[in-house]
């Protein structure tokens, strides 16, 4: 299970249900539920809804986030409030009601953010912190999980083409000449990661923080 952003700007609904097809032309079974990740209930109520579809929970990726820049001195209070409903709490929420319907072998995985290390450029504060948040919460959380069989892991993408942070971007023109292969990352350079702490091969993996940024961080 993956829980996303639902803001306007963000992957449409044909996209989830062009996942699903996919999932289901390979003989798979796959639902798409539609929720906002800043909103607790919501959130809650997904997760809920997909453990009635499937019976429960295995793998919960936490893959929810936007970012909201501005010097520290002008960011608003509502842009505050939104970027930790989405980026934290929905991550928690999503992680607690997840873990309610895990069985041992299960992984939760978070996707954080390289700017944990290095702090490439200015107005990025907000956003940052928040993604601190999903790092603490990470190494915490091994604690409470790992006698029930459960690993938790977070993966910190550097710079990688997505709606959020496009290749060609505004971030690009400033981040582009750190990166140590030349290049953005892509997506499914990222999934990759997340498909090896998903495996079996990843069971003894549990409470790390990888990097996978091209060298950005080097």
């Amino acid at each position: 299970m993956s829980v996303e952003n639902d803001e306007s700007d963000f992957p449409l609904p044909e996209k989830a249900a062009a996942v699903v097809d996919a999932i289901k032309a390979e003989a798979g079974r796959a639902v798409a539920i539609r929720a906002d990740a800043g909103d607790a209930a919501a959130v809650r109520a997904a997760v809920v809804e997909k453990v009635k579809t499937f019976g429960g929970i295995d793998i919960l990726v936490n893959n929810a986030g936007i970012a909201l820049g501005g010097a520290i001195d002008e960011i608003t209070e509502a842009d505050y409030n939104r970027m930790i409903a989405v980026n934290v709490t929905g991550v928690f929420v999503a992680t607690q009601e997840a873990v309610r319907n895990m069985k041992a072998g299960g992984r939760v995985i978070h996707i954080g953010s390289s700017m944990v290390r290095y702090a490439a450029f200015p107005t990025a504060s907000l956003y940052t912190l928040t993604k601190g948040a999903v790092a603490g919460f990470n190494r915490s959380l091994v604690r409470d999980l790992g006698p029930r069989g459960i690993t938790v892991n977070t993966v910190h993408p550097g710079p990688t083409d997505t709606d959020m942070n496009p290749d060609g971007g505004p971030v690009s023109k400033i981040v582009g000449p750190g990166m140590a292969i030349g290049r953005y990352g892509k997506p499914d350079e990222i999934a990759s990661v997340v498909a090896y702490l998903s495996s079996p091969e990843a069971a003894f993996v549990t409470g790390a923080d990888i990097v996978a940024d091209g060298g950005f961080t080097a």
